[in-house]
C-alpha cells in the first residue's frame, strides 16, 4: 500500500465520525495499540523537542526503508504517533520526503488539537523527514 493510500484510508476511518470526541477515542485507541517502545531507545536524543509532552521518536535503516519506532507518556499523542508510524514507517526516503502529508489537515487533526499540541505534530513530521533526509545522504555516499 502507497503511503497515499495509506493516507485515504486514515480519511476514510476518521469521517466515520462526525463527533470529535469519538475522533479522540480512535486515536486514542491507536496510541493503545501501538508497541510499547523498548527502554534503550527512551534516550534524549530520541525526544522530540517542541512537545508539550515527551515523545521518542527512534529510526533505523532496514535495507531500503526506514522503520520508524516512537512512543509518548501522552495518550492522545501517542495516538497521533502511531498515525505518523502507521503512514511513514518502512517507507523510503524518497518516498517519505516526496510525498505530501495531506491526511492531517483532510481529518481536521490540527485544527482540533491544542497549540502546543499542533507544534508537536508538526515537530514529530519534521523529524521524520529529517531522518529521511539523513538516510539519504548517507545511503548516498555508500
Amino acid at each position: 500500500m502507497t503511503i497515499n493510500q495509506l493516507q485515504d484510508q486514515i480519511v476514510e476511518d476518521f469521517s466515520q465520525f462526525d463527533d470529535w470526541m469519538d475522533k479522540y477515542a480512535l486515536l486514542i485507541d491507536m496510541g493503545n495499540s501501538l508497541e510499547p517502545l523498548d527502554e534503550q531507545y527512551k534516550v534524549p536524543q530520541n525526544i522530540i523537542e517542541g512537545c508539550q509532552s515527551r515523545v521518542w521518536l527512534h529510526a533505523e535503516m532496514d535495507q531500503d526503508s526506514i522503520i520508524f519506532k516512537g512512543e509518548s507518556d501522552a495518550i492522545l499523542v501517542k495516538g497521533i504517533v502511531a498515525l505518523l508510524l502507521q503512514v511513514y514507517s518502512g517507507r523510503t526516503p524518497d518516498e517519505i520526503l516526496t510525498t505530501e502529508l495531506y491526511f492531517v489537515d483532510k481529518i481536521g487533526l490540527k485544527e482540533h488539537l491544542s497549540p502546543t499540541r499542533s507544534n508537536g505534530l508538526v515537530a514529530m513530521i519534521k523529524q521524520i523527514k529529517l531522518y529521511a533526509l539523513a538516510f539519504k545522504a548517507k545511503n548516498s555516499k555508500l
